[in-house]
């Protein structure tokens, strides 16, 4: 695969053979475009004193859709040629049927790029990030006795596309990748315990294998590792919960977030359907999804629509005021696209996503947030959680977390759950801090069988009233 810039209608097939094909595949319809894709990925894994994977993956394909009131038609293909494009044509062209729909504006154009354009895979040689992760490995083992396993990765990706639409209007983009994660087992006294660490974002690999960068990320992880070794069983029972600023807004993500699409909402399956300018959430609290971050995990120059990144409030001093909409779901609502059209590949159609979800600070020192915790959680750090999009009801687990007497942080906890509903917890919301923080770029979305990367991010936060699973004090 060439390592030239990614430009299909302009090497791979005749740009108004394209148009033609996907003017005769729309005719009729309310929308419609054809998306390509070359994406190239490295990934490698440094595990238990060895390189263990070593992975490079390249593929391409397009994929044509067709859209016609609430049905979209929709073909994909890994050749990029005329036969392949025809085909496709005509398998989408079968959600048009008869036509009668009028053709949606095309999106605006922008020239806005909030990231670099370049290939982050040639950003460091094979062996410097091997090396990299050997270096990461020795630095824990010689930096704690307790460590018993070290496991290091570094991934970098490419993607490049290309979005024509019947108007004649095509838009690219190159969005670059990379991450560095660490995680770290210690074992004392016959107890083993592990943290992890990570993250990057859409930026070269200089600045995550520059020493002082992964050290910081080896050190935290090593730190997480040992509070979790003196860590004692979680008390269960319904109590007042402090969530740190940063990654933990992974439960706004996904206890209000995926409420806040588009699709969700207009099928009525939301728990947040049908409230639009009311109040959902406690006074204060402001929520964001901004997709025009420079450099953010979440972040995108346009949509796999072609639209425009925005930054689109959602829920302003507590009342719905938006939701992420895509643009069938948006001209099926009436409203205007947002620049969530988002897709996995070009294997897969568009809906409406997240980019960069985020709660505004407030005026609140954490310090005194944590304070005024009478009896109850300071979490600081999250792993898996899932949530009910038709209630809202959520369940998170903690990878770090503190019990809280009287305002005084006290011994770390192990095994605790949290344990609510999105609905709730926005009103419940009792104190908010002035410490807002994003994570640091290690987020991945699943909906619908889709990934993609997105960011969180939250203050320091005082949520009455919710459910800790743990073992019973």
């Amino acid at each position: 695969m060439s390592d030239t810039p990614f430009a299909p209608l302009d090497t791979e097939i005749d740009r108004q053979t394209a148009l033609a094909v996907l003017r005769d595949a729309t005719a009729g319809a309310d929308d419609g475009e054809i998306f390509f894709e070359r994406r190239r990925s490295e990934s490698l894994v440094f595990d238990d004193g060895r390189l263990k994977t070593a992975s490079y993956d390249a593929a391409q394909g397009f994929g044509l859709r067709a859209v016609r009131g609430e049905v979209a038609g929709y073909a994909h293909s890994t050749e990029i040629t005329e036969s392949a494009l025809r085909r496709a044509a005509e398998t989408a062209r079968l959600a048009v049927g008869d036509g009668g729909g009028t053709l949606a504006d095309a999106p605006q154009a922008t020239n806005t790029a909030l990231y670099t354009d370049r290939d982050p895979i040639a950003g460091a040689s094979f062996p410097v990030k091997v090396d990299t992760l050997k270096d990461i490995d020795a630095f824990l083992r010689d930096l704690d006795s307790r460590v018993v396993q070290v496991s290091a990765s570094v991934a970098a990706s490419l993607q490049e596309i290309e979005i024509l639409r019947p108007e004649g209007l095509s838009v690219r983009d190159a969005r670059p990748m990379t991450r560095l994660n660490v995680s770290v087992i210690v074992e004392h006294a016959g107890r083993r315990e592990s943290g992890s660490a990570g993250g990057g974002g859409r930026v070269g690999l200089d600045g995550l294998i520059d020493r002082a960068d992964w050290e910081a990320k080896a050190r935290e992880a090593l730190r997480i590792a040992l509070v979790n070794l003196d860590a004692v069983p979680a008390p269960a029972g319904v109590m007042d919960v402090v969530l740190g600023p940063g990654w933990p807004g992974i439960l706004l993500h996904e206890a209000i977030g995926h409420g806040l699409e588009g699709d969700f909402n207009r099928k009525g399956s939301s728990a947040f359907a049908g409230l639009m300018g009311q109040r959902i959430a406690a006074p204060g609290v402001t929520v964001l999804d901004d997709g025009t971050i420079p450099d953010r995990r979440g972040s995108i120059s346009v949509d796999d629509e072609g639209t425009a990144s925005g930054k689109n409030t959602l829920i302003e001093d507590g009342i719905l005021v938006g939701y992420m909409q895509d643009r069938q779901n948006a001209r099926l609502m009436g409203l205007n696209a947002t620049g969530n059209g988002r897709r996995q590949s070009y294997a897969h159609a568009p809906m409406p996503r997240m980019t960069n979800t985020y709660m505004l600070g407030g005026d609140t020192a954490p310090g005194d947030i944590v304070a005024d915790l009478k009896d109850g959680i300071y979490a600081v750090g999250f792993g898996g959680g899932q949530v009910d999009i038709t209630n809202g009801k959520f369940v998170f687990s903690c990878t770090e977390a503190y019990r809280v007497e009287n305002g005084v942080v006290g011994a770390p906890v192990k095994g605790a759950t949290l344990i609510g509903d999105g609905a709730t917890a926005l009103k419940h919301i009792r104190g908010i801090g002035n410490d807002m923080a994003l994570d640091p770029g290690m987020g991945n979305c699943g909906k619908a069988g889709q990934w993609v990367p997105v960011g969180v991010g939250q203050p320091t936060l005082m949520i009455g009233g919710l459910t800790v699973g743990g073992s019973a004090t």
